[in-house]
Order: C-alpha cells, then sequence, then structure tokens
C-alpha cells in the first residue's frame, strides 16, 4: 500500500474512531439495559460496558476508537448494536471500515448534460451543488424566487453558509434551520468517508467561524441523507402574499462525484383546498 493510500485509511479509522466514541458518550446505561451508578465521572456509556456488550476486549475497543485498529464487518455490527446505531449511522460506521464503496470528489459543474437537467425545469427552482453544498449551477426559476448566486462572490456561494448567513435566504424560508440542519447532516456523512477532501473538511471550520453561536450543531456527529419535504417559501416581491409550498428534494447527480441536484416543486392546488384556504379554519 501506498503512503497516500495508508494515510487515507488511516485518517478514515480515526474518522471511524471518533464516530463511535461520539455515539457511546451519548448513551447512558439505561439506554442498553445497565444499571445505573452514582459514580459516573462522565456522562455516556464506558469503553468496558460497549466491549462487554460487543464481544469483544476493552483493549481492542479502545484501541478501536483510537483508530489503531481494522474492524471485521461481523465485529462491527456487535458494536453498532451496542451502541444502538440506527440504520443510517450503521451504514455509515460500514463505510467509514471500508465495507461500502466510496465516491470521489469531482467537477461538475461544466458538465453541460446536468446543466440541461436543471433548465428542463422551467417551474422548478433548482441547485447543482458540490459534494460540500457549494453551488456549481443553477437555473433560471431558482434566480426569480432565490436570491441570484451569481450575485454572490464564488466563494460566498455555498447553500448552508447562505441559509445560516443570509438574512434574505432566512425572510424567504422561515423555517430555514431543520433544513440547514438535516443538510449538515448531508455533508457530515460525506465528510467522515472522505477525510482528505479539502472542501468538504473546510466546509465545518467556516460555519464554526461564521455562526459560533451554532456550535452544538457543528459538534453533533449525527448523520444521515437529506429527507425531502414540504418547505413554505414566502413571496421575493414583499406583496405580503401568503407563503407558497414545496417539496424540496435532494438528488443524486448520475455520475458518482458526490454531487446533487436541489429540486423545489411547487405544490399544485386543487380547488377543493383553495376553497378550504378561503373559507379559513373551522368553527371551534
Amino acid at each position: 500500500m501506498g503512503t497516500v493510500a495508508a494515510a487515507h485509511e488511516a485518517a478514515l479509522r480515526r474518522e471511524l474512531g471518533g464516530f463511535l466514541r461520539a455515539h457511546r458518550e451519548r448513551l447512558a446505561p439505561a439506554d442498553v439495559g445497565l444499571p445505573a451508578t452514582r459514580r459516573r465521572r462522565t456522562s455516556g456509556l464506558r469503553r468496558e460496558e460497549v466491549a462487554a456488550l460487543s464481544g469483544v476486549s476493552v483493549a481492542w475497543y479502545t484501541w478501536l476508537e483510537q483508530g489503531r485498529v481494522d474492524a471485521s464487518r461481523q465485529v462491527l455490527d456487535a458494536v453498532a448494536r451496542a451502541l444502538r446505531l440506527g440504520p443510517e449511522a450503521h451504514r455509515h460506521a460500514l463505510a467509514l471500515a471500508g465495507f461500502t464503496a466510496r465516491q470521489q470528489d469531482g467537477d461538475d459543474a461544466g458538465d453541460p448534460g446536468l446543466r440541461a437537467v436543471l433548465d428542463s425545469w422551467p417551474d422548478s427552482p433548482a441547485l447543482l451543488l458540490g459534494p460540500a453544498l457549494d453551488i456549481l449551477a443553477w437555473n433560471r426559476a431558482y434566480a426569480a424566487l432565490w436570491p441570484d448566486p451569481g450575485g454572490f462572490p464564488e466563494e460566498r456561494r455555498n447553500l448552508l453558509l447562505l441559509l445560516v448567513r443570509d438574512p434574505d435566504h432566512q425572510r424567504l424560508l422561515p423555517a430555514w434551520e431543520p433544513v440547514a440542519m438535516d443538510l449538515y447532516r448531508h455533508v457530515r456523512t460525506r465528510a467522515d468517508r472522505r477525510p482528505h477532501s479539502p472542501a468538504l473538511q473546510g466546509v465545518t471550520a467556516r460555519l464554526r467561524a461564521e455562526r459560533p453561536d451554532l456550535d452544538h450543531w457543528w459538534a453533533c456527529r449525527s448523520v444521515g441523507d437529506f429527507a425531502s419535504r414540504t418547505v413554505e417559501i414566502t413571496p421575493p416581491d414583499g406583496s405580503g402574499a401568503p407563503p407558497r409550498a414545496y417539496g424540496m428534494t435532494l438528488l443524486r447527480a448520475p455520475r458518482p462525484s458526490g454531487a446533487v441536484l436541489l429540486v423545489q416543486t411547487p405544490k399544485t392546488q386543487t380547488p377543493e383546498t383553495e376553497a378550504s384556504e378561503r373559507a379559513g379554519p373551522p368553527a371551534p
């Protein structure tokens, strides 16, 4: 194994160790059926407790958290069960240990095929985003609804940074916080799997520098894919019209580069829902 490959594998082992440690520290003894004791200096399970639940030695589990050993899939499955990892977190741990294919960074900004996909949605605002959610391209519908990304310096064209820092984005999407947090979990999942990606590793540092008040978000080791949802967006013309509902979905780009497409599809109203809105809420 070459020096670069060895360094990459070592970095992944450290990421896996930190990921497991963070989940261990979030568990209480009662969560895994252990009796609570009074003399606990720190919150969470002890390493020896996780080792016993997983059927491994304390020394080996300690080395696993320190990134000093490789784990078989069978043992890692046992550790995941001991730590009560959900499906997303379990898959993430397996990916860090090398049991799923890892994507490589790529540059899709100039791909005419992907730009054509964006333009094929004339009524649906859409973005082409890099692995760290840098805005690579957008369609006319997006620029008509949201602040035009072309009006920001290139280094500021990151969807997460804009959602947590830009007042215009937050005015259009008053409920921006759950969207931003879910997008950050999406980025964290990819960042752990590619520890040598400058874009992925740098986005958390930028977020911490610009929104230190949200450090409890940035320090979180939760992972998961962005969940499709319905969001309400305030009309940008300041007319006072009611917010409009859009379905927000994150789609993987056709090539395995880590790029994604964020699509916002207008929700159509039926005559029944329009009549209901005009009539107002039912009387108590």
